[in-house]
């Protein structure tokens, strides 16, 4: 019981449940936001519903294309509304590469052990 007791109050379980509590709440906020965007698209080209299509008698044909021009738009305001504002703030707020030092080549390290191992034969 100690084992779950300890798997319940670890860090990282508790980020995770914190992480889909508010995934699920800004979920809500994207379909709403993406609402409004099929609302836009039907009133100026018509309502981008597939739903009673139906070609050679397939009814979830015409469903699925619904989803998929959804899906189109909720990546859409992912992507231009979260993905590219964080590369931004991340690429103005981070170090650039080359500011970063070099870390050591494997003939670097070599050479400072053996004049450790040189300097410790000496004393």
């Amino acid at each position: 019981m100690s084992g779950f007791k300890t798997f319940l109050f670890r860090g990282n379980l508790i980020e995770l449940a914190v992480a889909f509590i508010i995934g699920g709440a800004f979920a809500t906020v994207v379909q709403a936001f993406t609402k409004i965007i099929i609302e836009i698209f039907a009133k100026v080209g018509g309502a981008p519903s597939f739903d009673a299509w139906a070609p050679g008698g397939l009814t979830s044909v015409g469903p699925f294309l619904t989803a998929l021009v959804s899906f189109v738009i909720l990546a859409l305001v992912v992507y231009f509304g979260l993905v590219k504002p964080y590369e931004l703030v991340n690429a103005r707020f981070t170090k650039p590469a080359d500011e970063t030092p070099a870390a050591p080549t494997t003939e670097d390290l070599l050479i400072e052990i053996r004049d450790l191992l040189a300097a410790q034969k000496s004393a």
